[in-house]
């Protein structure tokens, strides 16, 4: 550009050879070029400029963000903007750069700038669902989960079930109905709502049910949807159905640990194991007001940079607590014992969620967790007998799912024999 604000001609050709010239031009040339043209032609270029700087601004080949992935992100919202609201493609266009900048405002810590992009987002996307008759609103899973990181239950909850209700007369269809559903129930479980959050998980373990006897998910997520339903029931006063909900994974595990899974799966159910293990762990491990937390009942992928690093970095302070809090315990168990227990457990949770997430080995980095677990509340049931056996029977049902996780099956039906006659169920 020249002195009179006009673009120089000799930008213009330089742009467009360098857009004209054979082989491999860099994301920095696609970006000097569309930024150029984009001022002579913004319809034609405006669009292009705007996603050329989000792949500028983080490298999918090889994970790493731009030095200043911000401000490209901020740009390329900006270009989005620009483009003619009678454009066709401007929708697209701007979500895609709002949803780029939303995921790198939260990477930086700045929950509120990011929730309010996501706000927009929604907002494109209702609008886009009102024109096309759509009933599935864009935007709407991301701005749920951005209210359950914020503590927001009740409105994620509404959210959730906004969405789950455009999804459910679809069927399970590609399986992400399931995760949706976890979600759904998590949301409804945080906001209070018991009798929604229970209704819901029934149509979890009824959708994995039938999905399961027709070979179209793995028998272990209906396993894991039926242990994680009876201790939901168990944690509203329901246990009478708990126990009969425990009695069919009882008869899915033995058929496990018989014959294994029908067929072979690509591990996916794992993730699912872990996600169910957060919601089963989320009543004794809440974060203080103003922190960042995962969203619940979403898997790790879904939930934003800061919780990730607060949810996992957190397991070194949590290791040193326990490892503190331990010769207390065996000093004076009637004051410390109980919470050594929690405490060990909000650790397993979290340790196995973060290796879950990094390797196919990941039992062995775990696998002591879930064994120190059970041998607390072998402890704690014999000092206090009372909360102590039903204590012991949720860390073996921890540690049954754990060994189903990795294809264990045998020791897994061991471990929930064991503690269904902890809990005075076994038949």
């Amino acid at each position: 550009m020249n002195h009179s604000g006009k673009v120089d001609q000799d930008d213009i050709m330089r742009a467009r050879n360098v857009l004209l010239a054979s082989g491999r031009r860099t994301p920095r040339e696609e970006v000097d070029a569309y930024r150029v043209l984009a001022q002579v032609s913004p319809a034609s270029y405006l669009p292009l400029l705007a996603r050329a700087l989000q792949r500028l601004s983080y490298d999918t080949g090889t994970g790493k963000k731009h030095a200043a992935c911000l401000a490209l992100c901020e740009e390329a919202v900006a270009a989005a903007r620009a483009i003619d609201p009678a454009e066709p493609a401007r929708a697209d266009v701007l979500y895609g750069a709002l949803n780029s900048c939303q995921r790198e405002l939260y990477d930086l810590g700045r929950r509120a700038a990011g929730l309010a992009m996501r706000a927009e987002m929604l907002a494109m996307g209702r609008a886009q669902a009102e024109r096309s008759g759509d009933l599935v609103v864009k935007g709407l899973h991301e701005w749920a989960a951005g209210l359950s990181g914020e503590g927001r239950y009740a409105e994620a909850a509404d959210a959730m079930t906004e969405l789950v209700a455009a999804i459910l007369p679809n069927g399970p269809g590609d399986g992400s109905l399931a995760w949706s559903l976890l979600e759904w129930i998590a949301a409804l479980h945080d906001a209070g709502r018991s009798g929604e959050a229970l209704a819901a998980f029934g149509t979890l373990v009824s959708t994995e049910a039938v999905e399961a006897a027709n070979d179209r998910v793995p028998m272990a997520c209906h396993l894991y949807s039926l242990i994680g339903y009876a201790q939901m029931l168990d944690t509203h006063g329901r246990g009478e159905q708990a126990a009969l909900v425990r009695q069919e994974a009882l008869a899915l595990l033995t058929e496990l640990a018989d014959n294994g899974e029908r067929k072979s799966w690509s591990g996916y159910q794992t993730s699912f194991w872990a996600v169910l293990l957060t919601i089963s762990g989320a009543e004794g491990d809440r974060p203080a007001p103003g922190e960042p937390r995962p969203p619940s009942g979403a898997a790790p992928m879904w939930w934003s940079p800061d919780a990730k690093r607060r949810y996992f970095d957190s397991r070194h302070a949590l290791r040193e607590e326990v490892d503190a809090l331990a010769p207390r315990a065996t000093e004076d168990p009637d004051r410390h014992l109980a919470e050594l227990v929690r405490l060990h457990r909000v650790l397993t949770v979290r340790s196995a969620v973060y290796w879950e997430q990094r390797t196919h080995l990941f039992a062995e980095h775990v696998r002591s967790l879930f064994d120190g677990g059970v041998t607390l509340a072998h402890r704690l049931s014999q000092h206090d007998p009372a909360e102590g056996r039903r204590t012991l029977a949720r860390g073996l049902i921890d540690r049954s799912t754990f060994h189903a996780a990795v294809h264990e099956f045998r020791p897994a039906l061991d471990d929930f024999r064991q503690a269904l006659s902890c809990l005075g169920e076994a038949h």
